[in-house]
């Protein structure tokens, strides 16, 4: 079951996971998941800064090992970064030990107390024991930008259709998702600034 935008009865769940910032007013948070990788962070990058605006990195550590010049340069930007596992893993299908192990190997590379777990999936015991050290960020409204099924213009009128003030917007920097981002990510953040939204990161 995928859902662009996640319903309440999912996040009333698991309600000490972070999935917006409702606070009424009309901010918006953009996040990248499974970076850094040269093909698509560099490029996002160089948008938001045109754009002027900054968004949060939600990094896997073995990437963040194999090009820490990216993840250097989404700091020196002033984006915000978080956890995401050191090999992009399954809550679910993996025991809470050695996840929450893999999570803290991630975490020799990213100073982050921001986690969020891969594809969504984590379990109730992996959640309780890493709630002590970070704060879990979900998404409100998933782009969905993975999806070979989808043209870019779909990718894009689904995420603006859904968001709100608050939101948590989901986008991914990996090779799959690319096509669907480059169009999407834009437009979207020169239409939510035409409406009078600004643009925050996760914390």
């Amino acid at each position: 079951m995928r859902f662009v935008s996640v319903p309440q009865f999912i996040k009333k769940l698991f309600p000490s996971l972070t999935w917006d910032y409702n606070t009424g007013k009309k901010i918006v948070y953009i996040t990248f998941d499974d970076g850094p990788i040269p093909e698509s962070t560099a490029w996002t990058l160089n948008l938001l800064k045109e754009k002027n605006v900054k968004a949060t990195f939600f990094c896997v550590g073995d990437n963040v090992r194999k090009y820490p010049e990216i993840y250097q340069e989404i700091l020196k930007e002033g984006h915000a970064v978080g956890n995401h596992t050191f090999n992009h893993l399954r809550g679910f299908t993996n025991e809470t030990q050695s996840y929450v192990d893999n999570i803290n190997l991630a975490r020799q590379y990213i100073d982050s107390k921001l986690f969020r777990p891969p594809y969504g999936m984590i379990k109730r015991s992996q959640a309780k024991k890493l709630l002590k050290d970070y704060k879990i960020i979900m998404w409100d409204v998933l782009s969905e930008d993975y999806r070979q099924d989808i043209t870019p213009e779909e990718c894009y009128q689904a995420v603006l259709k859904n968001i709100r003030p608050g939101s948590i917007i989901l986008f991914h920097n990996h090779v799959k998702a690319e096509n669907n981002m480059r169009y999407s990510l834009p437009q979207l953040i020169d239409e939510l600034r035409d409406r009078g939204f600004e643009f925050g990161v996760c914390k």
